[in-house]
C-alpha cells in the first residue's frame, strides 16, 4: 500500500481558476482536476531537465504548449522537488552575469 503524501489532499497544492480568461490554458480531457497553480510553469527554467513534454522551436526557444505536467494535481510534488535545482539555475545564471 502507498502512503499518502503530506500534500495530498491540502488546499495549498491545488488551485483551479476558471473564471480566467484562458482556462484551460492546455487542451485537457480532465478539467476538474486542472493545476493553474503553476500558472507559469517554474520548471521552464530548466530546459530539458525539466521532465515535461516539450520541444525546442526552429528559433530555439522553449516550447511548452503540449505539457500538461505542472497542470496536473498529481504533480505538485514533482515540481516542488525540483526547487533546489531552479536555485541552481539562477545562482549560476548570476555568477555568469
Amino acid at each position: 500500500m502507498c502512503k499518502k503524501k503530506v500534500w495530498e489532499g491540502k488546499g495549498y497544492s491545488f488551485f483551479s481558476n476558471r473564471a480566467c480568461e484562458y482556462f484551460p490554458c492546455h487542451e485537457t480531457k480532465d478539467p476538474d482536476n486542472f493545476n493553474c497553480l503553476f500558472c507559469y510553469c517554474p520548471l521552464y527554467a530548466l530546459g530539458d531537465k525539466c521532465g515535461g513534454n516539450f520541444r525546442f522551436t526552429e528559433r530555439g526557444i522553449k516550447d511548452c504548449s503540449q505539457c500538461m505536467l505542472p497542470h496536473q494535481r498529481k504533480n505538485f510534488g514533482y515540481v516542488t522537488s525540483k526547487f533546489e535545482e531552479i536555485v541552481e539555475v539562477i545562482r549560476k545564471n548570476c555568477e555568469e552575469a
